[in-house]
């Protein structure tokens, strides 16, 4: 009788041993997802990387992330240097742009808003920067920073991909005078 206690211990304690194996095992790859998240590394499902190859394709999201990127630097470059043909392709043609002065927000379509860039040569110590990018199916919301040495231009850029090109549809602005002058 003994004996047989002895076993059904033993069997239960394997049971159980086998169970937190199994336990970790998952906790692990879980931080291995979230280390992966949080260095900004792609998560890839089975089907994105073929069997017995160490080539990744990219997901649709990333694949769309990198389309839009592509159409918010054209924008930086057009905006950098004045280059309206840069600026327009990657203006939806029914593109508003919105800002607010003297408390009142002032809306200019895309033809008045290319009136303003005069072409120069690369503005010195500028830059842009994409901050954030959602995208849900064919659109998306892109949240971008331009400095200029004097000043800092926060812009959120609605964008519709047509025809399988994403466009800038609408951009609501404001800036500042930079601090770290």
């Amino acid at each position: 009788m003994l004996g047989l206690l002895s076993l059904d211990i033993l069997s239960a304690g394997l049971l159980l041993l086998t169970f937190i194996s199994k336990i970790l095992k998952m906790i692990r790859s879980l931080i291995c997802i979230v280390i992966l998240l949080l260095l900004g590394k792609p998560v890839l499902d089975a089907q994105d990387t073929p069997q017995g190859s160490d080539t990744v394709t990219p997901t649709f999201s990333e694949r769309e992330h990198q389309k839009i990127t592509a159409t918010i630097e054209l924008y930086f470059e057009g905006w950098m240097t004045g280059d309206t043909t840069k600026l327009g392709q990657a203006m939806h043609r029914t593109c508003q742009l919105k800002n607010i002065k003297d408390n009142d927000v002032i809306i200019y379509d895309r033809a008045k808003y290319l009136s303003f860039f005069k072409p120069r040569s690369r503005r010195e110590n500028a830059g842009g920067e994409i901050i954030s990018i959602n995208i849900t199916d064919d659109i998306a919301s892109a949240k971008c920073e331009i400095h200029t040495k004097d000043r800092l231009y926060t812009d959120y850029f609605n964008m519709m991909k047509i025809e399988e090109r994403w466009y800038i549809v609408d951009k609501i602005a404001t800036n500042k005078a930079r601090k770290d002058n």
